[in-house]
């Protein structure tokens, strides 16, 4: 090997490296637009089967079809704002989720409450609360953080949703075109494959995304119901935000007991300890795991099962891989993605065991 033949690796692998250095960051630059495209093939998942319905059972031409759709888009936007915005805005303030400041002291009065009734029962856990500094450790951060970003998102997203329609209207219009476009990029060999797997997978995800669309709302209902029940001040955002988490699988539940459980104590401060505090949180915990129960058993497994084809114990070991090798996001993007690799392999490698196994009902 020539001093020359190892320089000319040296600069390809230089050039290599900028090259994706430089990829990195105009992804980096544009990742707007990419959210935008994420968001529209998304909606598009969506949208593909009532475009469907529109066209085989009311006739509609597809561009009418596809005008349909956006318009019951726009519609649920609309009454979402109309309808929830204000609510959890002026239910917001009113929870000083806003406020870190002030939940924060309202979680230093909760834990005297706390000290005070253990203190009845000879307890002495002052000290360890204020050696363990617990209050200040319980971060609640995250609740004005993701709160703020809701209706930052909200009261700046005029430019995001007419993109994000714009675009989602030519996914659905143009869908032919695009799949013409892709067979004059894949390989004659691979073509049928290829797209058979495009259509298995847009099939597959819509129908997951349907579903967890009804799930979510479902579990909003349930946690709303359960909050009235018990006559909890603030009980939409308070469902909102608990219904919002269960988008992350069994860690989200979790989230959403122990906030649901704080906020309720918060709630009631001032009253009294044992007969009215935590017997109300001790039954609103209840009520949730009721609602966890009806979705554990009921919408998960319909969703995951039956949209997605996969046993849900196959369902809980990717999640809880992918959470540990990517964290939340990861356990959120799991069962998309690993529908999207049992397609494809089903595909092009159908004579393998393994892959027969895991796609036999698909």
């Amino acid at each position: 090997m020539t001093a020359k033949t190892i320089s000319e690796g040296i600069l390809r692998a230089i050039l290599f490296v900028v090259l994706v250095v430089v990829l990195l960051y105009f992804f980096y630059e544009i990742q707007t637009v990419i959210a935008y495209l994420i968001v529209s093939l998304i909606l598009t998942m969506i949208g593909n089967p009532i475009v469907k319905f529109f066209r085989r059972k009311l006739k509609f031409s597809n561009t009418l079809a596809t005008v349909a759709v956006l318009l019951i888009y726009v519609l649920i936007v609309a009454g979402f704002i109309s309808m929830f915005v204000p609510l959890i805005v002026s239910q917001g303030a009113s929870l000083s989720v806003l406020n870190v400041a002030s939940i924060q002291n309202s979680l230093n009065a909760l834990l005297a409450q706390v000290d005070a009734y253990l203190n009845s029962f000879n307890m002495n856990s002052k000290d360890l609360l204020k050696s363990s500094n617990l209050a200040s450790k319980l971060n609640l951060a995250f609740i004005p953080v993701f709160l703020n970003t809701i209706l930052d998102t909200i009261s700046g997203f005029g430019m995001g949703l007419a993109s994000t329609l714009f675009i989602t209207f030519f996914f659905l219009k143009d869908k032919m075109m695009f799949i013409n476009g892709i067979k004059t990029l894949i390989p004659q060999s691979h073509e049928e494959r290829i797209l058979n797997s495009l259509d298995k997978i847009n099939d597959l995800l819509s129908r997951y995304f349907i579903g967890l669309l009804l799930q979510l709302f479902i579990v909003f209902i349930l946690y709303l119901i359960v909050l009235l029940i018990f006559g909890m001040e603030n009980a939409v955002i308070i469902a909102f935000l608990c219904a919002v988490l269960n988008i992350i699988p069994y860690i989200g539940p979790i989230i959403a007991s122990v906030l649901v459980a704080v906020l309720t104590m918060i709630g009631n401060l001032g009253s009294d300890f044992q007969s009215v505090m935590l017997p109300q949180t001790i039954y609103v915990l209840i009520g949730f795991s009721v609602v966890q129960i009806i979705d554990n058993n009921v919408s998960q497994p319909i969703i995951f099962s039956k949209s997605t084809y996969c046993h849900p114990l196959e369902i809980f070991l990717v999640i809880l891989t992918a959470g540990f090798l990517f964290g939340i996001l990861g356990m959120i993007a799991a069962v998309p993605i690993y529908t999207m690799l049992k397609v494809i392999g089903k595909e092009f490698f159908p004579d393998n065991k393994v892959i027969q196994l895991l796609t036999k009902n698909i």
